[in-house]
């Protein structure tokens, strides 16, 4: 499997651009807007989009979603349904972030943990991690190590867990029961800046310890 990272909106989000090199069948993981460059990055890459992927129902991860699935006639897929509430509030939050008018959302399909997709010949398990959201969900592809973590975890960070419905305490066993235990070497992309590996993290992020550290 190989991807490409498309960094979209103001909020620097990474869209991800995952495909299956036999098929040439691709999926677009959170197109948080910017439809018309997303579009371009992937006729640049050949590859053929058969699917929208969501982890989480914030703006930033879908302001393109249905857009981009009209554009190439797919699906939306996931997030887990307790972010429906999320998906209704589209409307709100466009205009609480001055961005602009985003309808209400439903995927064609939720997603539960134990799921998988398949993009091409490439096979995605989903785990629901809550905690920034209730309804988070992350992807994992095994056989590539790679995880595409949404806003659960970032390199020397979590996701936040202030927004409606967040909880901190979920959010971290969501990490370390679900996420470290598939091994140090997964490489994962995140919702917002650079990529990174579980084992690095586990060591160094300071969220992940015992202990917070004392500034």
């Amino acid at each position: 499997m190989k991807f490409h990272l498309i960094t979209v909106t103001a909020f620097s989000q990474n869209c991800s651009l995952i495909w299956c090199t036999k098929t040439n069948q691709a999926a677009l993981v959170d197109p948080g807007g910017e439809a018309a460059k997303i579009i371009r990055e992937v006729s640049d890459k050949g590859v053929r989009v058969t699917q929208v992927l969501l982890t989480h129902g914030h703006l930033d991860h879908v302001g393109a979603a249905a857009e981009l699935a009209a554009h190439y006639q797919v699906p939306i897929i996931g997030p887990q349904k307790e972010d429906q509430f999320l998906l209704d509030a589209l409307p709100t939050q466009s205009q609480m972030f001055g961005l602009e008018h985003c309808d209400p959302l439903t995927p064609d399909t939720w997603l539960e943990e134990g799921d998988t997709v398949s993009v091409g010949g490439e096979i995605l398990s989903v785990l629901h991690c809550p905690g920034h959201t209730p309804g988070h969900i992350v992807f994992i592809n095994d056989k590539a190590r790679l995880a595409v973590s949404g806003d659960v975890i970032f390199k020397g960070g979590v996701g936040r867990s202030d927004f409606p419905r967040g909880d901190h305490q979920a959010l971290i066993h969501s990490i370390k029961t679900k996420l470290l235990p598939l091994g140090d070497d997964i490489v994962f992309i995140p919702g917002h800046g650079p990529m990174s590996d579980f084992g690095y993290e586990r060591k160094t992020n300071p969220f992940l310890q015992d202990e917070m550290p004392v500034w």
